[in-house]
């Protein structure tokens, strides 16, 4: 039987109905403990959770992180990003404390000093008479796509380039994983992690809380995609005289090669990548939630090398972004009103019909909404 989230299932299917009739999800997905402890163990432990840049690691160390409420051990050696569960195979002490950092080409456990190779390996085991055979790391799933690192926690996860899907024809032109990473910002915002992520993948506020966004691209441009793959997506267009997304439209970057000069795509790969592919520069949020009402955003910039100074794109995504956050927390309280009820969805926030279905299908059974055979957004 699947292992449904702890919502009321009538209201959840209420936003799988065709778009046009369906409402957004009760306001318990944005608020309840219980929930967001449901979402870290099957959406983020059972996905394909981005943990950040492979450039980022050094060569022979291991790290520990944790992806929903999975402690994980990453190694990386000889090019290679693999993750083990941070559990070890003695006793089951963790190997590294949360977050801590290896910088020996041995994975040693403080507690009775069993060691293991970086490839998960047993290597020693002190006090015993033989080494123990398969009694190696807990091996799990880890993947790299154009310089991002994703792990799947859950140990079962859905073969990546299916769930990858028609993201990779959209972004691969861009060749992020060539780019250099030019600057990052870090915020706490005050929203439950969903809210940002709709707020992404709609224009409809545009007009009233992004004057900056408007001058330099019309925010009814552009289409929206329904290609196969657990993420969503869609482009805008620049205007006229704009050159990419800064305050005065100008771009003192490198334009990339290969890319359309005219428009920007928007994409985000489920549960928590998104990705703004522009002519001269690539953009990231990485999402992480900290609690119902608290999300940790990690903003990247990555150029090409030859470019110096990023300030002409982290101003104007620094501005719109605070925007952003402002309108997300503000969503954030009126979910928490004991007055709020799920509303319909406007005609062009199909983008975000897309994410509420995926999002619902999940709730309902995350095996079959993860593995994503038949596009969500079919139903529309």
């Amino acid at each position: 039987m699947p292992i449904s989230a702890p919502l009321d299932e009538a209201a959840v299917r209420a936003a799988l109905r065709p778009h046009g009739e369906s409402v957004m999800l009760p306001a318990a997905a944005y608020t309840s403990d219980e929930v967001l402890a449901w979402e870290r163990r099957h959406l983020f432990a059972g996905a394909w959770t981005c943990l950040g840049r492979k450039e980022e690691l050094t060569e022979g160390t291991h790290k520990a992180v944790t992806i929903g409420d999975v402690a994980v051990l990453l190694t990386f050696e000889n090019g290679t990003v693999r993750a083990f569960a941070n559990v070890c195979r003695h006793r089951g002490h963790e190997l590294l404390p949360q977050e801590g950092v290896g910088n020996r080409r041995a994975v040693v456990c403080p507690y009775h000093g069993w060691a293991y190779q970086l490839d998960g390996s047993l290597r020693t085991a002190p006090g015993m008479t033989e080494l123990p055979k398969d009694h190696g790391l807990v091996e799990l799933g880890a993947r790299e796509w154009n310089g991002w690192v994703f792990v799947n926690a859950y140990g079962t996860p859905p073969a990546f380039e299916h769930y990858l899907g028609g993201m990779a024809q959209l972004i691969d032109p861009y060749q992020p994983g060539e780019l250099k990473l030019k600057a990052r910002h870090e915020y706490d915002i005050q929203a439950n992690w969903k809210v940002i992520v709709e707020n992404y993948h709609e224009c409809y506020h545009c007009p009233l809380i992004h004057p900056e966004l408007c001058r330099v691209s019309p925010p009814t441009s552009g289409d929206n995609w329904d290609l196969p793959g657990a993420f969503v997506g869609g482009s805008m267009d620049l205007r006229d005289q704009a050159e990419t997304m800064s305050l005065d439209g100008r771009s003192n970057g490198t334009f990339l090669e290969g890319v359309d000069r005219r428009s920007i795509r928007y994409v985000s790969l489920f549960p928590n990548l998104l990705v703004s592919a522009h002519p001269d520069y690539v953009m990231t949020h990485r999402l992480v939630p900290k609690t119902t009402n608290q999300t940790y955003v990690e903003c990247s910039w990555y150029m090409p090398a030859d470019v110096d100074d990023p300030t002409y794109a982290v101003e104007f995504w620094d501005v719109t972004n605070r925007e952003d956050w402002a309108a997300c927390e503000s969503v954030q309280r009126g979910l928490e009103s004991p007055h709020f009820r799920p509303g319909p969805l406007a005609p062009n926030e199909d983008a975000v019909y897309q994410w509420v279905a995926l999002l619902a299908s999940s709730y309902l059974d995350p095996s079959a909404a993860l593995d994503n055979s038949v596009r969500m957004s079919s139903q529309a």
